[in-house]
């Protein structure tokens, strides 16, 4: 039997409302991601007009793209990684090494201005979000376990970014 805080038997409608107040939270932590203004926006139609469904996930809604499904985590050759969203150049191949985590990382991006940070809380713990600073468009979070001399790993989701060679 389920207790409550003060180890006295938990009711069932003092269960229902617990349930009910969870799910708020977690509905509001996971609709917590990047918002404008943004020097580029569209409407929820032309995100899904422009967008795979995964990609409209990632980008529009903050999901995550399964590990190792991205040809990007192995893309090795010389160029420019772009956001999908806008077409701003985010990453350079010169900054990108492979992380062993399945998703492409880079150790900083072109221009710190490039890329905009958020917390968040959505596996209950604190991470760093982030997305584009042009679009708002998720990219993925930055860890500290990265290489120097940043020591920053930014962990992304490929189908959030466009390759091109130099």
């Amino acid at each position: 039997m389920e207790r409550n805080e003060e180890g006295a038997p938990m009711r069932r409608r003092d269960f229902l409302l617990g349930t009910a107040v969870m799910m708020g939270f977690a509905h509001r932590v996971l609709a917590d991601i990047a918002e404008g203004p943004f020097e580029v926006e569209r409407t929820e139609a032309e995100w899904r007009a422009m967008l795979t469904d995964m990609q409209y996930h990632v980008m529009r809604e903050g999901g995550t793209e399964p590990a190792g499904s991205s040809p990007l985590d192995h893309e090795s050759r010389a160029g420019t990684f772009y956001c999908r969203g806008c077409d701003l150049p985010l990453y350079s191949s010169e900054h990108k090494y492979d992380s062993g985590t399945g998703w492409p990382s880079f150790w900083r991006p072109i221009r710190s201005s490039a890329i905009g940070t958020m917390e968040d809380r959505r596996l209950l713990r604190v991470r760093t979000e982030c997305h584009c600073s042009r679009c708002g468009s998720h990219l993925g979070h930055i860890f500290g376990d990265g290489p120097q001399p940043t020591g920053e790993r930014h962990c992304l989701n490929g189908v959030s970014l466009v390759f091109r060679t130099a």
